[in-house]
């Protein structure tokens, strides 16, 4: 949706976990020297300011990346994802938050693509002047759910992809099923990655079973709930992500850093994680 600013929640839980898994896909990619197109349907701005009015309203970053920033006791994993924020900031100061383009554009290497959709504008205009610089990248002014379908299959079929619409409206929870099941008839290879977040509507109970439904052969789904709702039921209580074809070793890497994130950003007692998975 066009009023949807990310940067309000830029840095925050669900950004840590969603980045964490994004670095550790991209990660297992770069294992092989073949090269990939990663794309990312909802870019956003590409990076974002944590001094700036947007970010500093409600303060989500300093419950999320915040609460990283100066630990010295990182688990590898979380090390190497502080660590791509650090480069974000090259000044050792906490003042800028990459957005998933920013991030993969860090990861790539010369012989993988990237490929970004945004439809704000202004985020728009900021994304095109993050990815300038990066061959091979390209923003592109449209729906990333319509857009999709133009990147699939990779010429080298090979590609990661990752969707994280606004969930605004309850419009996009079928269209991420629809976009999904394009996809996987077009490049049945590729990797999935499908963030959602945890919130009282009944679209986004069920997206994950309808997410089972269309990975027979593997998937992964994991679950973080750090936060209690409001009185009247609203707030975003943690995040999910759900990746089809999932690289063999997600599982055993999530699995040694959920205890830890549960504990550090968790903020009432009933702060948990879940994580399950069909093996191919």
């Amino acid at each position: 949706m066009l009023a949807y600013r990310h940067a309000f929640h830029a840095g925050n839980h669900a950004d840590v976990l969603k980045h964490t898994m994004l670095m550790l896909v991209l990660r297992h990619m770069n294992a092989k020297p073949k090269g990939y197109r990663f794309v990312d349907t909802h870019g956003g701005a590409g990076g974002y300011s944590l001094e700036g009015r947007y970010a500093q309203k409600k303060g989500e970053y300093e419950r999320g990346i915040g609460l990283l920033w100066t630990r010295t006791d990182l688990p590898e994993v979380l090390a190497d994802y502080v660590e791509l924020v650090r480069r974000f900031n090259p000044d050792g100061v906490l003042a800028q938050y990459p957005g998933s383009p920013a991030l993969a554009q860090m990861l790539l290497r010369r012989q993988d693509q990237l490929r970004a959709f945004e439809l704000h504008p202004t985020e728009q205009k900021i994304l095109r002047a993050t990815l300038a610089a990066t061959p091979d990248a390209i923003a592109y002014d449209g729906d990333g759910f319509d857009g999709l379908k133009s990147q699939l299959p990779p010429t080298t079929r090979r590609g990661a992809v990752l969707i994280d619409p606004s969930y605004e409206g309850n419009g996009d929870y079928p269209r991420v099923v629809a976009t999904l099941r394009e996809a996987l008839a077009r490049f049945a290879e590729g990797v999935y990655m499908v963030w959602y977040p945890q919130v009282s509507k009944v679209q986004a109970a069920g997206l994950p079973k309808r997410l089972e439904a269309l990975a027979p052969k593997a998937w992964l789904h994991v679950r973080l709930s750090v936060q209690q709702p409001d009185a009247q039921g609203f707030g975003l209580a943690g995040s999910g992500m759900f990746v089809i074809n999932p690289p063999h070793d997600l599982h055993a890497r999530l699995a040694g850093v959920l205890p830890w994130l549960v504990d550090v950003l968790g903020q009432y007692d009933g702060a948990r994680y879940a994580l399950d998975r069909l093996e191919a």
